[in-house]
């Protein structure tokens, strides 16, 4: 974990981002927050007039509120300077080409990978973080790149707008799910050495469908098919076994 470093780097990265856009006249940015700015115990599910009620799960509030900060800075620059820049807010996201390294992947990579790795070892169990009790909500990537089109072809209001899928699911379900898929039929360990974060994750997405009509297309199951796909046939996989 490296609190300080992500405060700095996504601060300055987006308000110089939004500050240059600014003095260089563009015509409009779509700034990308995180589901990680809001609450710990926001009410399920996540709308986005909650955002401010309260203080984000500990060990990604130094993120979630350097995210934040640009939804001012976007703001207070459309009250000061007309400036057009709106702000979505993506649940986790997931699909091929995401980052499959051990040290630094998300949950979704980190499963797969640790799944097919283990199947091809031969090996019978899998250790997985924290007690898997907790929830999240996933977009696969392609809808994401769609509802990012949409807002910027048809939104223009300062209000933040959720970007997500509208469905929920367990870390211990999600584990089982990819078994299935990846074939991997040992046994699932639980380490709750291991944080779990924030209790629940799911958006309330219905601003998105009636701002700009955007609704999720591709389901958990396709997706997850899709990556695991990508991952086997894309090279890394055969590396990661060298």
């Amino acid at each position: 974990m490296h609190p300080g470093e992500f405060f700095y780097d996504n601060a300055i990265m987006g308000i110089e981002l939004i500050e240059y856009a600014r003095r260089l006249n563009v015509h409009k940015v779509v700034c990308l927050g995180t589901i990680c700015a809001y609450p710990k115990f926001a009410p399920v599910p996540f709308h986005e007039e909650d955002l401010w009620n309260g203080y984000p799960e500990e060990t990604n509030a130094p993120y979630g509120l350097a995210k934040k900060m640009l939804l001012v800075q976007a703001q207070a620059y459309r009250q000061e300077y007309g400036f057009n820049c709106i702000y979505l807010l993506p649940v986790n996201l997931y699909g091929p080409k995401d980052n499959f390294d051990p040290q630094t992947s998300h949950v979704v990579p980190a499963l797969i990978r640790k799944l097919l790795e283990a199947k091809a070892r031969g090996e019978h169990m899998v250790t997985c973080w924290g007690t898997g009790s907790v929830s999240r909500e996933f977009l696969y990537v392609e809808d994401a790149a769609e509802a990012i089109l949409l807002a910027a072809e048809r939104y223009d209001k300062p209000d933040p707008v959720n970007i997500g899928s509208g469905q929920e699911i367990t870390i211990r379900d999600l584990a089982v799910l990819l078994c299935k898929l990846t074939g991997f039929e040992g046994e699932l360990i639980w380490d709750r050495t291991q944080p779990d974060g924030q209790p629940r994750r799911r958006l309330d997405v219905t601003r998105a469908e009636r701002e700009f009509g955007f609704l999720a297309k591709t389901s958990l199951v396709d997706g997850l098919r899709q990556t695991i796909d990508w991952y086997q046939n894309c090279g890394l996989f055969l590396k990661s076994r060298t």
